[in-house]
């Protein structure tokens, strides 16, 4: 003979379904807890991975600035220059009755003491304080 309980309905253990969800919630708290206990030393350790990489980017990006002001320096040499102007270029210097020199002389600012080398002290627009012989 067989027994059939398909008809047999389960009583809820109230006490049972009151433990579980203690149980999740101590778990949950330790897990939340465990979270935050870690969170700082992470952000802390990334924190410090980032800065180690830019520091080797910044020394690498100090090293190619060197390299290239070196480069720039060279490229800039005049004697370079002019070799490559007159040898590839086919460039002559210009004929001293074609050279033509052009100065344009600098405002300077009123109240400006200027050093002289022995000449004039020009008298535009200088106070009479700058003039020769006059006293501060």
């Amino acid at each position: 003979m067989r027994i059939d309980n398909s008809r047999v309905v389960r009583e809820v253990d109230r006490r049972a379904h009151r433990d579980l969800w203690v149980l999740l919630l101590v778990v949950g708290v330790l897990v939340v807890g465990a979270g935050l206990y870690a969170w700082p030393h992470l952000q802390h350790r990334q924190t410090t991975m980032e800065t180690e990489r830019m520091n080797r980017e910044r020394e690498r990006l100090i090293e190619e600035n060197r390299k290239l002001r070196l480069e720039k320096a060279a490229l800039e040499n005049l004697r370079r220059v002019e070799t490559i102007a007159v040898k590839d270029l086919g460039m002559t210097p210009p004929e001293p009755s074609r050279t033509i020199v052009v100065e344009v002389p600098k405002t300077v600012p009123e109240g400006t003491r200027l050093a002289s080398r022995g000449g004039p002290v020009p008298e535009t627009g200088a106070s009479p304080a700058t003039k020769p012989g006059a006293r501060n």
